[in-house]
């Protein structure tokens, strides 16, 4: 039951085109050749009512896609009244062979088609094929071969529906995971120099009074880092403008960390416990590295409530991965258990998930606030 229900709630197939100019000119070859056979066939009974009919039918085609039930219930309903009069008149009546064109309505109800229009168009297809298989017996493998054509028809339907649905969700999923991209990117560039231009005007304000020097100096960085925020925000608008594409500069790595310590202004003091053997690191996990400490440490000047030091450790773990870990000496008592899980934390859990590795943050038993990961040294093999 559960399939049944699935299957009527299936919406029609998205953005079916209507009629077109090829489908005119289809539509024209078959009106030619339905009036070229009645004119040359001798064994065509009720000639013009048939003609006529096959002519009406073949000009709804076009809009087989847009409207493939009512299409479907026009024409087979047309073929099973012509049928019904046969059987009461007795009448033996040769099919029209340029009629085939109506083979293509069970796929378009299958490929356009919704659930519930499915089920309808089936149950109306059944009765004018089943009492045409009858009037027009010769053998069982005749019927059968006709039978089987129309089934051909509606599973071909049903498979370009299903892989074109498949395209679609692969489509759809890359596009998610392209705007998860750019939002950790976005929230990991700009977080950090807004939280040091915060710092620093919390910074001037205090000592404007007393020290205009220092003051100065505090509104030299904001001015700096308001100025690479903007250059980095309007790269991203211009890499997101349809046409365009951004001059970007290099991506940050392990070599740039120690000017992420500069950019803390009056934040708590960064120190950085580097090995050495990260020089076979891949470019992408160089950058997620990067970026962790990145908003480690804006986490660490936003949240940790008195800090005064923050440590970066990064080295080897094994022969084939890295372990960082970042640590704070900030209170986490006022806050509980654990630091409110903004955006920030997910995108790193996010970035190392995405490169096989892993992210966890959580206050440390020894005190403080603990961010540790562990990447591959390559990445997702």
């Amino acid at each position: 039951m559960d399939a049944i229900r699935s299957a009527l709630a299936e919406p029609t197939a998205p953005h079916p085109p209507g009629p077109r100019r090829r489908d005119w000119l289809v539509v024209g070859l078959v009106v030619a050749a339905i009036l070229i056979e009645a004119g040359v066939s001798t064994d065509v009974v009720w000639r013009p009512i048939v003609t006529l009919g096959a002519v009406g039918l073949a000009l709804v085609l076009p809009w087989r896609r847009v409207q493939p039930l009512v299409t479907l219930a026009v024409t087979f309903g047309f073929i099973g009244a012509l049928s019904v009069a046969r059987w009461v008149a007795a009448q033996e009546v040769t099919d029209q062979f340029s009629m085939i064109y109506v083979l293509v309505l069970p796929y378009s109800l299958m490929r356009w088609g919704s659930g519930r229009q499915v089920l309808l168009g089936l149950a109306w297809l059944i009765p004018p094929v089943a009492l045409g298989i009858y009037l027009d017996w010769t053998g069982l493998d005749e019927a059968i071969g006709g039978v089987a054509v129309v089934l051909a028809s509606l599973a071909l339907g049903a498979a370009v529906r299903n892989r074109a649905s498949s395209r679609s969700r692969q489509v759809e999923q890359m596009k998610l995971l392209e705007r998860q991209e750019l939002a950790r990117e976005l929230h990991d560039t700009v977080a950090h120099h807004v939280s040091a231009i915060v710092i620093q005007a919390q910074a001037g304000r205090t000592l404007a009074p007393s020290q205009s020097g220092a003051a100065v100096a505090a509104l030299e960085v904001i001015e700096a880092a308001a100025s690479e925020t903007l250059a980095d925000m309007r790269a991203m608008v211009r890499i997101l403008r349809d046409g365009q594409t951004a001059e970007l500069a290099p991506q940050g790595g392990v070599a740039s960390l120690h000017q992420l310590a500069d950019r803390t202004g009056q934040g708590p003091r960064v120190d950085f416990e580097l090995s050495a053997d990260l020089n076979d690191l891949s470019p992408s996990v160089d950058a997620a590295i990067y970026r962790l400490v990145q908003e480690s440490l804006t986490n660490a000047v936003r949240h940790a409530s008195r800090a005064s030091r923050v440590v970066v450790r990064l080295g080897g773990e094994g022969e084939d991965a890295v372990r960082l870990v970042v640590h704070d000496d900030g209170d986490t008592t006022h806050i509980g258990s654990h630091r409110p899980l903004g955006y920030g934390l997910v995108g790193m859990a996010e970035r190392a998930r995405l490169l096989g590795g892993t992210c966890d943050a959580g206050p440390d038993p020894s005190g403080g606030w603990t961010v540790t990961a562990v990447l591959p040294r390559h990445g997702r093999e």
